[in-house]
């Protein structure tokens, strides 16, 4: 009899279903990412990893027994931003997930705040501008200052003594795009520099839709650097490489960031002048060790990404990685321990929540930054890994070792 009473509770809640015939009330949440314009190609990838993370936590019962709907904007530049935001709370949605984008972000983030909307940021690094920061503001992906710092941070603890130098004795520079996105990434490499008494001997901003790639390397080569760490979008950060090897820019390293010398079409474009070059930025499928998450991440990276191929036709990339993982967070963990949807309700939630490091499927735990700090609603518990292109169309993580896929090659970039 004991065995009866589960089966005769669960036909009670089916046949109390059916006779009310009101299906639950879905958890509407908003998803604004550029689908078009010059961003589009990362901002399908991490929207299609958010709508894989809806889609199995659907498969698993929801929220609460509550399906996660998703309301798509296309945001294909900044200027969009906050109409789409106001848009959706025009809808009534008032939780939303974005952005890929930093130069998207910072508006996104603003006019969410100043709806009273809750902003949940998958992906780009770029410094959340105005109010909101851990009220109502949060980003799951590394901040750009920590991908800065973790550039500096590799080239002097692991890569120096590898090229046969102290980090003393490296002569820095840096190359940035001069937009929000650059400034963050920018400024933690500089703060790393300053910090550590390292020598910083060139620091070239330059407009990435207006800027002479010659004019650029030949300051940046007047400077005589050792290192450079380059933040650049995929176009320019492609010419400026293309350049530097025409000029024979004689370099000990060169190390660049998100959205280019990490992705793919930056090394098919390349080719061989990529190869010797690293990158620090997030982990895609097959750019992490498994072995380094914890065991129900690794399952979930495996079944995400079965899901993903199924649905998209291949693995997923760095940007659905950030955005599958980012939203998961938001959907398994965060949203059932809120007291309702309401936007203050979710973000003081996300506030308690705690992911150990590893604990997500890009490596990454949750953690967020209270309000009125530096980082507030920054994720301090984010992973960023350093990538190396080992060969023609070929890279690797090669740092930190615990999600590393191969060992540091030090091949030298200069041609």
């Amino acid at each position: 009899m004991r065995h009866l009473r589960p089966l005769v509770l669960l036909l009670t809640l089916l046949l109390t279903a059916s006779c009310t015939g009101d299906p639950p009330e879905p958890v509407r949440v908003g998803a604004i990412y550029p689908l078009s314009g010059t961003q589009g190609m990362g901002g399908i990838d991490e929207y299609h990893g958010v709508r894989v993370a809806a889609e199995l936590v659907n498969a698993d019962g929801g929220v609460d027994g509550r399906p996660v709907v998703l309301d798509q904007v296309d945001v294909p530049e900044a200027d969009a931003a906050p109409a789409a935001i106001e848009a959706l709370a025009g809808r009534g949605v008032r939780l939303v997930l974005g952005s890929y984008g930093s130069t998207i972000s910072s508006p996104a983030a603003a006019a969410a705040a100043g709806h009273g909307s809750l902003f949940w940021e998958t992906g780009a690094v770029g410094k959340l501008a105005g109010p909101g920061g851990g009220d109502l503001v949060f980003r799951v992906a590394p901040t750009g200052g920590l991908l800065g710092r973790g550039a500096i941070r590799f080239v002097a603890d692991q890569l120096a003594s590898k090229l046969g130098r102290k980090p003393s004795e490296l002569r820095f520079a840096i190359a940035a795009v001069d937009d929000v996105y650059g400034h963050a990434v920018a400024d933690g490499a500089r703060n790393e520099l300053r910090e550590r008494g390292l020598e910083a001997v060139a620091d070239v901003a330059y407009d990435p839709r207006r800027y002479d790639p010659a004019r650029v390397v030949a300051k940046i080569g007047a400077a005589r650097p050792d290192v450079l760490f380059v933040v650049a979008y995929l176009e320019d950060g492609v010419a400026l490489r293309r350049e530097q090897v025409r000029q024979h820019l004689p370099l000990l390293a060169s190390i660049g960031t998100s959205s280019s010398y990490c992705m793919p079409e930056f090394g098919a474009l390349l080719g061989h002048d990529a190869v010797g070059l690293f990158a620090s930025d997030k982990p895609d499928t097959h750019g992490i060790n498994p072995n380094g998450l914890a065991p129900d991440a690794r399952a979930l990276l495996e079944r995400a990404d079965t899901a993903y191929r199924k649905a998209y036709g291949h693995s997923m990339s760095a940007a659905a990685l950030a955005g599958f993982s980012g939203a998961w967070a938001l959907f398994r963990h965060v949203l059932p321990a809120a007291a309702s949807q309401d936007p203050a309700a979710v973000a003081a939630a996300a506030r308690t929540v705690r992911i150990p490091a590893g604990g997500l499927p890009n490596g990454s735990g949750l953690e967020f930054a209270p309000p009125g700090g530096a980082d507030a609603g920054a994720n301090l518990r984010a992973a960023s890994v350093i990538w190396e292109w080992t060969e023609v169309n070929r890279r690797e993580v090669t740092w930190p070792p615990q999600f590393a896929t191969a060992p540091i090659a030090t091949i030298r970039p200069s041609r």
